[in-house]
């Protein structure tokens, strides 16, 4: 049956977001970031969501020792001090989303059914405010009601019971979840007997970790912050730091004074990548800013992979590599040279859509380069061939012996705050034997050990109604995984869906059979227990586990921690089963010292947690590569890793389209309807195309079009999309996330990784009948 008819039978309720009825307000795309109108901005947000006392309060308190960890990107903040404002734009839009006055009581869920909700945009649901009490939508109802949190409870553990086989729940997890709930939400799944754990890695970063376990290791990045300014090249690809990680480009322009030179490689140039004026420097807000990128190259649309193949050419044909690491430290040096040897140019040049005279023009500062830091994000991770061209850009560092010294290393930039930190705590559908046995040893439970569902797996699961029971902690699944109205289908074809949230989503609305809201407790958000006041940690992207206090009063009086919801469930389950192993859930609930005592003695390298985290900046975890160049792999040395080169092949009439994000925007949140950096306002149901693709189509600037995905035998169209004439290049086009994912087929995945290829999809493009 079609997904939109079964959701048409069930409540009504619309998996994607409405048709827009006006076109977008368009002007010149920015040069400039940050500056005047950021702290403008900041200001806006800040004062209109929380106030102004609450505003100056909460904003002072972002990423400082004794503050909350900014609920926004993962980027890491200095190790010894810190600024009287060390948050950016958009983190300050995040913690005014948090901490909004706003709030989304009963009463405002009894005003709506799910359909009319539905019917809403993304943006307007985020800014209904806050969830204050936990919530049903009973089977056959259409409005949620208030529910207790014991009863609340007391369903999940009873329909978890009924389940024929534990594999037949999946418990998803969102990378704003700390070390500590994210350790219980583990447990409570591998004590109940699943591996079923996936998370918003999946959907992003799982190539990266995927690629550089194999290359290097270690699944993790290999640089720290002060690298940053003892490099003298940095290499920035698939990457929009002014938008999705803003504070990034505070140390690209510390790396700059300091004499590095930054490259940008990305379809689209960005705003941040030209020039930056930073908030907090006066010379920068009246003159012209730091100039970040000294060069841009516009690489096709899956282009990055030749690309760095066309770099390794370029090195080795002019003796510029290092043969002393590569003697000591790699292996399979020799296949891969010879992999480069017989990679013509053309084929280089092809697929990257740079010429040589480029690539050797950039190739001639990278081969005098003694120090490279390789920086990218989901430009690169969401493909096909990602994790070939993840490894392409490992194989590169290896040639220059760019890993394991100042200056030099990998740098995959996370988004959530806490993604990185969740994984190492285990959250993780194919967990390590260590994990388990640790498991075993601590707590008497024999987890499972076969490999669980990830977020594509999960999706098939519930389709096949071989997983009936789904709960997320956190995040918003619909919205965030590819395939909109498959995935819809597939949550409707649960019978009971949980989320554990702080703000209304589309999560919220295309359900199980029944449905809970569970209202948490956010980052900014004092927790106080029967043990006293509790902080939580997080890890960032460069390794540094470190603490993050609340301070404000919680939006309601009815939220849990998310500790304690977790708890909650565990201990309904062991209430309501004598076969439920022991689990002191009730301890676990009131004191975080606790579960970090706990993962102490299960996770390795956390020795001496509940100490070393209350230091100011925390502690590093260990990183053999970066800290001695040592190399778990089975050749106990970083390994060259030969792949064919590769890139989406697009018939002619079609296009490669890249899902990316607007300015006002956080992953699934909205915050605003201003794409401020690239000119676009008031509209996010755009496409973005090259005036050339729009001559030859004999498209114009604001036509309705309807846009169709063709993947195998498989096509789908989404209607009514704006066209807006934009620098990209030829053949590629650009939409905004998260209302083109439903153009994006939930088998159409990363190789390795299976992460949904939402950056490289083939799309043909027509006049709207709408």
């Amino acid at each position: 049956m079609n997904a939109m008819l079964r959701i048409d039978v069930r409540r009504g309720a619309l998996a994607t977001t409405p048709i827009e009825n006006t076109p977008p307000k368009i002007s010149s795309p920015k040069s400039v970031a940050a500056g005047i109108p950021a702290v403008f901005s900041t200001i806006r947000h800040g004062f209109s969501k929380m106030g102004t006392i609450s505003s100056l309060r909460n904003l002072s308190l972002v990423n400082r020792f004794n503050g909350f960890d900014c609920p926004g990107c993962a980027w890491p903040d200095p190790d010894s001090s810190r600024s009287i404002a060390e948050f950016c734009e958009n983190g300050a839009k995040a913690v005014a989303d948090e901490a909004t006055k706003k709030r989304a009581s009963p009463e405002f869920w009894s005003r709506w059914t799910v359909k009319e909700l539905s019917e809403k945009s993304d943006f307007w649901l985020n800014n209904q405010g806050r969830i204050t009490h936990p919530m049903i939508l009973e089977k056959g109802k259409h409005r949620y009601q208030e529910i207790s949190w014991n009863k609340a409870f007391r369903i999940i553990a009873e329909k978890l019971l009924e389940l024929p086989e534990p594999d037949q729940a999946i418990f998803y997890t969102s990378g704003r979840t700390s070390n500590e709930a994210a350790f219980l939400w583990q447990l409570l799944a591998r004590s109940f007997g699943t591996n079923n754990l996936p998370d918003c890695s999946n959907m992003c970063h799982e190539s990266s970790g995927f690629a550089l376990g194999q290359s290097i290791g270690i699944g993790k990045g290999t640089v720290k912050l002060d690298d940053f300014t003892k490099a003298d090249m940095i290499i920035v690809v698939g990457q929009n730091p002014g938008t999705n990680h803003p504070r990034m480009l505070s140390t690209l322009r510390e790396a700059k004074a300091s004499g590095a030179s930054v490259i940008s490689i990305n379809p689209l140039l960005e705003a941040g990548m030209g020039r930056f004026k930073h908030p907090q420097k006066p010379l920068d807000l009246l003159g012209r800013g730091s100039k970040i990128a000294d060069d841009h190259l516009s690489v096709n649309v899956n282009g990055d992979q030749a690309l760095f193949r066309g770099f390794s050419k370029y090195l080795m044909s002019n003796n510029a590599i290092d043969k002393i690491f590569i003697s000591q430290f790699t292996h399979g040096f020799d296949t891969y040279a010879e992999l480069v040897h017989n990679t013509s140019w053309r084929e280089i040049e092809t697929m990257s859509g740079v010429d040589r005279d480029t690539i050797g023009r950039i190739g001639n500062y990278l081969a005098k380069s003694t120090s490279i830091i390789c920086c990218w994000a989901m430009g690169l991770t969401q493909h096909k061939n990602s994790v070939a061209t993840i490894q392409e850009i490992a194989n590169f560092c290896l040639l220059g012996g760019h890993i394991g010294r100042p200056g030099a290393g990998l740098c995959p930039v996370r988004g959530h705050s806490n993604v990185q930190g969740d994984r190492t705590v285990g959250i993780n559908h194919n967990p390590p034997e260590s994990l388990l046995r640790g498991l075993l040893a601590e707590f008497g439970i024999s987890p499972p050990h076969n490999v669980g569902a990830d977020a594509v797996e999960s999706v098939k699961k519930m389709m096949s109604g071989n997983s009936k029971v789904f709960l997320s902690m956190g995040g918003n699944f619909l919205s965030a995984m590819s395939d909109s109205n498959r995935t819809a289908e597939a949550l409707m074809n649960c019978e009971l869906t949980v989320q554990i949230s702080t703000k209304p989503n589309r999560s919220h609305l295309v359900t199980g059979e029944t449905a809970l809201i569970l209202p948490c407790l956010g980052r900014t958000e004092k927790d106080v227990s029967p043990a006293g006041e509790q902080f939580v940690t997080v890890e960032n992207s460069m390794g540094v586990v470190h603490k993050s206090i609340g301070h404000a009063k919680p939006a309601s009086t009815n939220l849990m921690s998310e500790t304690s919801i977790v708890s909650g469930i565990g201990f309904a389950l062991q209430a309501n089963s004598t076969k439920f192993p022991r689990v002191d859930w009730k301890s676990l609930s009131q004191d975080n010292d606790l579960v970090r005592e706990k993962i102490e003695k299960v996770i390795p390298d956390f020795c001496e947690y509940n100490s070393r985290c209350r230091l100011d900046g925390g502690f590093y975890l260990p990183n053999p590569p970066r800290d001695s160049r040592q190399f778990d792999t089975p050749s106990k040395k970083a390994n060259f890793i030969c792949n064919i080169l590769s890139t989406i092949s697009i018939p002619e009439g079609h296009y490669c389209m890249m899902t990316i994000r607007s300015h006002d925007q956080y992953n699934t949140t909205i915050y605003g309807l201003n794409d401020r950096y690239r000119g676009i306002s008031k509209g996010r149901r755009i496409v973005l195309m090259n005036p050339e693709d729009m001559l030859n189509a004999r498209l114009q600037k604001f036509d309705v079009v309807d846009i169709s995905s063709h993947f195998e035998d498989r096509k789908i169209t989404s209607r009514a999309w704006y066209v807006v004439p934009y620098s990209i290049p030829v053949g590629n086009v650009a939409t905004y996330f998260p209302e083109s994912n439903v153009l994006i087929p939930i088998d159409s995945v990363a190789d390795g990784s299976n992460t949904p290829t939402s950056k490289s999809i083939e799309v043909s493009i027509r006049k709207s009948s709408v």
